[in-house]
């Protein structure tokens, strides 16, 4: 397991150090038993968890320098992705993770303890709720993989971003209408598009991007709207 996730890594200009390594096979360990008792990711063997899920992750190094005290919200983070790994191997990042499902928060937290994970925490609240809290406009970095429209995820995650900050959505292959759509939200929310990175999983046909979005101008008070709003009526 270790020599096949280090080879793997290596693929994306990752050296996995042995307590790297280590972390990784038992936060998929982890993974695998709770996922026993609650739906976690439909993604089970180890090598398919290792591309999908931890190489699919750290793929963000294709756009980003995480080296350095950086902090990072991982909004709708799920099982912990892409919010664990990179803290796993970016161990100076400053990591909050975000879920609206109360037993995915308890597996996280379960997962940062078994791990001895420092300087990250995983917050139980709705996106719309967290972007109006305390945490608003205060990190460096935000990340989704959220299946939502671009325009809508960008109400969610801009509102959290710092000044010259960045929010990166990990998305497909088929991105060119869905930023033209988005273009007017995220002007809106204080951003502009600084850069789509277009990749193959390594070894695979799997197409993925990433669109990176500086925040040049703070977001209205306005936004994110109420629960609901933003998925039912995005920005236009």
């Amino acid at each position: 397991m270790e020599e096949y996730l280090i080879n793997y890594a290596k693929k994306i200009h990752i050296n996995l150090t042995g307590t790297k390594c280590k972390q990784l096979i038992r936060y998929y360990e982890l993974l695998i038993e709770w996922n026993n008792k609650m739906n976690l990711t439909s993604i089970t063997e180890f090598e398919e968890v290792v591309v999908k899920h931890f190489i699919d992750s750290l793929s963000i190094v294709n756009c980003i320098d995480l080296n350095g005290n950086l902090s990072l919200v991982d909004v709708g983070t799920g099982a912990g992705f892409p919010g664990i790994p990179l803290k796993i191997v970016f161990p100076s990042l400053n990591v909050t993770l975000v879920d609206s499902l109360d037993k995915r928060i308890k597996f996280l937290n379960y997962v940062i303890s078994e791990l001895e994970l420092d300087n990250i925490v995983a917050v139980h609240a709705r996106a719309e709720e967290f972007g109006n809290s305390k945490y608003r406009e205060s990190f460096d970095i935000c990340v989704t993989r959220a299946v939502a429209n671009l325009a809508v995820i960008a109400e969610y995650c801009l509102p959290l971003v710092k000044l010259d900050g960045s929010f990166i959505a990990y998305k497909g292959s088929n991105v060119k209408e869905e930023i033209y759509d988005s273009e007017i939200a995220i002007e809106e929310l204080g951003g502009s598009i600084d850069d789509v990175s277009m990749f193959q999983l390594p070894d695979t046909d799997i197409d993925r991007s990433l669109i990176r979005i500086y925040k040049e101008d703070y977001t209205p008070k306005k936004y994110p709207r109420r629960n609901g709003v933003p998925l039912k009526k995005p920005i236009k």
